[in-house]
């Protein structure tokens, strides 16, 4: 299955008044092993940019005057993302961009190309009801450093959310599998071999006569018989 990990910086808060995506980061998963391939762009908006928003991601209207427009690099963003099942933390908000963006190009919405979206924090709330499940809350209850994530970027959040999915969907903490892809033929042969049986440690006498005891100690609080007695 191929999915693509994407997220967006913004002029603000809401395309229906005129904010525009000025940063878009996307990375590409296959079977649940991210590829390498990715697909970065600052774009110019061509209107000035909110202070609001200016704190979050630090991205100013100078620094974004010589970069591409969207419609620059928008038939390169359809082709990245084309028939792959995209995932987005909080997709109502980007997907409400995206939509916007391709819309002024004639180029319909995001779902009609690509296979579908998911959203992480719709996802999250359900797994974790009442709690904070915004990307640094997952990435702290996951256990995974964003240490360096002083302002958000598109392509860093990305990467952060490749690894919180991968923690939400599989149910545990360790994704250095999936992360990294499997393992090379030389990395296997240092690897030291599982044993082949079971090692067995019966207990002593004096820590049966202890575990005995104790099993009585038991009883005669409960002032009844063990069931393991019975």
């Amino acid at each position: 299955m191929r999915q693509i990990i994407l997220d967006t910086e913004t002029t603000g808060l809401n395309p229906a008044t005129g904010d525009r995506i000025i940063e878009i980061g996307c990375l590409e998963m296959v079977d649940r092993r991210l590829t390498g391939n990715k697909l970065h762009h600052y774009i110019n908006p061509e209107r000035e940019i909110d202070a609001g928003a200016i704190a979050v991601h630090g991205l100013t209207v100078e620094f974004l005057s010589d970069k591409p427009v969207f419609a620059n690099v928008a038939h390169e963003i359809i082709d990245f993302l084309k028939d792959a099942e995209i995932i987005i933390h909080n997709a109502p908000f980007d997907v409400g961009f995206l939509d916007m963006e391709l819309g002024l190009l004639k180029l319909g919405k995001l779902n009609a190309h690509v296979s579908g979206v998911i959203d992480t924090l719709k996802d999250a709330r359900e797994m974790f009801p009442g709690k904070r499940n915004s990307l640094d809350a997952l990435c702290e209850r996951f256990s995974i450093s964003n240490e360096h994530r002083t302002l958000h970027g598109a392509l860093l959040d990305a990467q952060l959310l490749a690894e919180v999915y991968l923690a939400m969907t599989r149910g545990q903490n360790d994704l250095s599998i999936d992360l990294m892809g499997a393992e090379s033929d030389a990395e296997k042969s240092k690897r030291k071999p599982l044993p082949t049986s079971l090692v067995i440690q019966l207990a002593n006498i004096e820590e049966q006569e202890a575990h005995q005891a104790y099993l009585e100690d038991v009883a005669k609080a409960a002032k009844k018989p063990a069931v393991w007695t019975n």
